[in-house]
Formats: structure tokens, sequence, C-alpha cells
């Protein structure tokens, strides 16, 4: 009998099973792949999400990976340019663009240290239940074996965003907001860049990161409905967009191109009730937005100390699980909404507007509001602080733009 089963061990499933094993809970955490292994993602981490890593004495092993610290975020809005070093978090200055296949084997070995037990391979077929109660998983080694079932006081559901355990559970889905973009990346040696690239522009928006071994990853997202073209030419297509920022264009076709492109049609933007009886979800399984904010796992690590905490609380006793499960969504929402409905208006691709065009020129030469801004970007600075009118009007009429 277990304590908590975590399925999904990558961004946000390892670090919970992590942050539960460290409290001496007997923990097993699942996932189908094996580690390490690479899978589709934004990559980018935000300050908060490195200064989680720092916390959980993890960051050193993703700097070990030849993974470049990021210390400025350049915006490019075509009329008109800005660069800046967002505000820090928990004094982390830096944000990282780690590969996938380094980042998930460490938050895993790191689980499976702190006392978690780690299966890989294992593909989870059914939940089991006691009465109305989830109770448990059912599943099988991918190796081959007999099928296994084991028991648990909560499961936790961190399978992605087509999860497993949302979907037996029936978890009801609200904010939900039709995917909007469809998108293609790759990776690149050969190209300089050492700020994270932000390139907005109408129908399209571009964005760049230095990643491991000297290499940068450039994505592209296009609006959903142009993917069966894009699909039918991904390298045409990429180039061709690419090419509303010139500058980075010239760049990336004097590099060279290390792997295949990797892309999807885009996923639909929902939160989820992320609690039941004896179940809970965390990461995209229980919010997924589009990742041209690039937020998905630095949200995954802050869900995952909010989850952690509550299944601590309920678990010890503290206050009922229930209870503590409801004070976990009402934190999740409360950190994650504004953020959300940033990014489904970010991935209308709608361009720049004209009041950020307007903002971004009286920034120009103000550093400390350039910070702020960047970190408003980066979630180091609360968006509704940042984008106060009062706040913004200051900004204006110091840049002589009121």
């Amino acid at each position: 009998m277990y304590d908590a089963i975590v399925v999904g061990a990558r961004c946000a499933g390892a670090p919970t099973a992590m942050l539960l094993a460290r409290r001496g809970y007997r923990v097993l955490l699942v996932d189908r792949a094996t580690f390490p292994s690479d899978i589709m993602s934004t990559h980018y981490i935000h300050q908060p999400g490195v200064a989680r890593l720092a916390r959980w004495g993890l960051l050193d092993a993703v700097l070990a990976t030849n993974c470049p610290p990021i210390e400025r975020v350049m915006l490019d809005a075509a009329e008109v340019r800005l660069e800046g070093a967002p505000a820090p978090f928990d004094g982390t200055h830096i944000a990282l663009c780690p590969r996938r296949i380094g980042l998930d084997k460490i938050l895993v070995d790191a689980a499976a240290r702190a006392g978690a037990e780690v299966r890989q391979g294992f593909v989870v077929s059914d939940l089991t239940s006691d009465g109305d109660r989830v109770s448990g998983i059912r599943g099988r080694d991918l190796r081959g074996g007999a099928e296994a079932v084991e028991r648990t006081r909560i499961v936790v559901g961190a399978d992605g965003p087509w999860s497993m355990v949302a979907r037996t559970v029936k978890a009801s889905e609200y904010e939900a907001v039709e995917a909007l973009t469809c998108g293609y990346y790759a990776y690149f040696s050969g190209v300089p860049m050492e700020a994270c690239e932000v390139y907005p522009r109408q129908g399209c928006e571009i964005l760049g990161f230095p990643t491991n071994d000297a290499m940068v990853c450039v994505a592209v997202e296009r609006p959903r409905a142009v993917f069966a073209r894009w699909r039918a030419d991904i390298e045409g297509g990429f180039f061709k967009a690419l090419a509303a920022a010139p500058e980075l264009y010239e760049r990336v076709r004097a590099g060279r191109r290390e792997e295949r492109f990797v892309g999807t049609a885009g996923i639909p933007n929902y939160l989820r009730r992320p609690y039941g009886s004896g179940w809970a979800l965390v990461g995209d399984a229980g919010c997924h937005k589009d990742p041209i904010t690039g937020y998905g796992i630095t949200d995954a690590f802050r869900d995952a100390e909010l989850l952690a905490d509550a299944i601590d609380a309920g678990l010890a006793g503290r206050e009922p699980m229930e209870q503590a499960l409801a004070r976990y969504e009402s934190a999740r929402n409360a950190a994650v909404l504004d953020l959300y409905r940033f990014t489904c208006a970010q991935a209308r691709l709608e361009g720049p507007s004209e009041m950020l065009l307007a903002l971004m020129r009286a920034l120009a030469g103000n550093s400390e509001d350039t910070g702020r801004f960047m970190g408003a970007m980066a979630t180091s600075v609360a968006q509704a602080e940042f984008y106060a009118p009062a706040n913004l009007l200051r900004i204006m009429r110091a840049g002589g733009r009121a």
C-alpha cells in the first residue's frame, strides 16, 4: 500500500513524487517512457522555475548538462526592439532552456534518491476504485510480465494533456479555449544567440533560445488552420515564417540544423478540476495553455509544490484531504489565471498592439522598468502589478508618451 502513486514522471510528476518522498511518504512513480528520453516541449524555464530547481538542490545538475544560463530577453516587435534582464525571483536572475532528455532524467533520479520507487516502461491501463473513491492503478511493464495492481491513498495524474487519469475520472474543464496555433521547432548549431529572442508578428510568432551543447532552439508558431499545408513542406513553411525576422533568418540560414523538425497541430487550452475522491491532477494534466509564452515547465514546478503541500496536509491529518486539495485548486488558479488568459490572447497571433509598441518605446533607456516589464513576461513580476493603469501611466509619462 502506497501513500501516493504518481502517473507520469516528467516535469510535473517527478518533482511531486520527490517532494512527497522527501517528507517520508511511500511513493510509487510510474511512466511508460524510460529515461533519458526526449519529448516535444517548449523547454523554457523562467526565473521562478529556475529558483525552484535551486531550492530543490537540482540547479547545479541542470547547469552541468552544458545548459547555458539566459540572463536577458530581447523582444523585437519589428517597429521597435527592446532588450533587458527580467527582474529576479527569490534572488534568481537566470532562465534556462534545457533539453528534456537531460532535464527529465535529473528530475526522475532526484525522485528516486528521495526514496520514491520508480518504474520506467510501465503503462497504466486503468484506475481501481473502492466505491466512488479511486484506490489505485492497474498496469503492466512494457517489457512483459503479469498485470500489476497497486493500491494507494491517492493517485496523482501527471500524464500530460491527454491524461488517462483525467479521462478516467471525467475531470471537468473550465475556461476552455480551442487550439489556436500549430508549431514546429528544431535545434541549430553555429547560430550566435545569448538572449531569449521573441519576435511577435501578425500571423506568427518566432522564438529562439540558447540550449545545451552550443545549440539554439528556434520555434515558429502559426495559426492552426495552416497546419495541413505546412506539414506538406515543413522546412519551407518554417523558413517562410522565419523571414519575418530577417536578421534571425540570416543567422539561422548560416547555421546548421542538427535534428529533425518537431511539431504539433496544436492542443486545446483548458483548466481542469484537479482533484476528487482519491485523485489529483498536476501539470498539463490539470491545466494546459498554448506554448507561445513558454510557461509550461515553470508552472509544473510551481504546481508540484502546491500539490505536494496539499497532499502532505491531507495524509498527515492536518486537514481533511478534500479540503486540502480544494485549497490546492484555489492556489493554482490564483497563480495561473492571468497568465492563462494572457497566453490565450497571445496565441491569437494578432501581432504587437499599438499599446505594446507605445509602451516599448516609452521603456527605451529605462532599464529598471524594462526589467520589470520583462519580469512580467517571465512571471517574476505579477502582471496585474506591472499592467496596473497607474504604473503604465507613470512609465508613459517618464518616457514622454503620456
